[in-house]
């Protein structure tokens, strides 16, 4: 069975009340898409950066973000993955206030995940930014996971 790593921007789009924006909107239908039809096709894993991400904020929609992932099994943030996260951030190939996005990325390809599914398209289902990241992560003797949205994960 193939792995999926969910960083906490899917977790939000799927609990989160439907927004008014007509692209949040549409993201958030194929949120629950995915997640109604594809989850189980896939073995779901999360880390402790996405449970504290998923924590943060407004009490009652953390409650939410958190309820839904308290099942999923937790990958660690190995000494490998915070040397790979290290590697990313000083290549100058990726934001470095982006750490946690960093982070996310070592976390899923330390350990072996073959997707990373987010809705983060500013520093992660980007791209330019995959390209170039994707050269350090096999520089640094790991396969990046292939960063995607729910919508390029959605099948046949």
């Amino acid at each position: 069975m193939e792995t999926v790593y969910l960083e906490t921007s899917f977790i939000s789009y799927l609990v989160s009340q439907p927004s008014r924006d007509i692209l949040v909107a549409a993201h958030q239908q194929t949120t629950l898409e995915w997640w109604n039809i594809r989850r189980n096709e896939f073995e779901c894993f999360v880390s402790q950066i996405v449970i504290d991400e998923a924590a943060a904020g407004d009490a009652s929609e953390a409650a939410k973000r958190t309820d839904v992932i308290k099942d999923f099994p937790v990958l660690e943030f190995t000494d490998e993955a915070e040397s790979l996260a290290m590697a990313i951030l000083s290549s100058g190939k990726f934001p470095h206030n982006a750490n946690r996005d960093a982070a996310h990325i070592a976390v899923a390809a330390a350990n072996d995940v073959d997707y990373l599914l987010t809705w983060n398209c500013k520093h992660l289902a980007n791209a330019q930014i995959i390209r170039k990241i994707s050269s350090v992560c096999n520089t640094e003797g790991w396969n990046m996971p292939v960063i995607c949205t729910p919508e390029e994960l959605m099948g046949e």
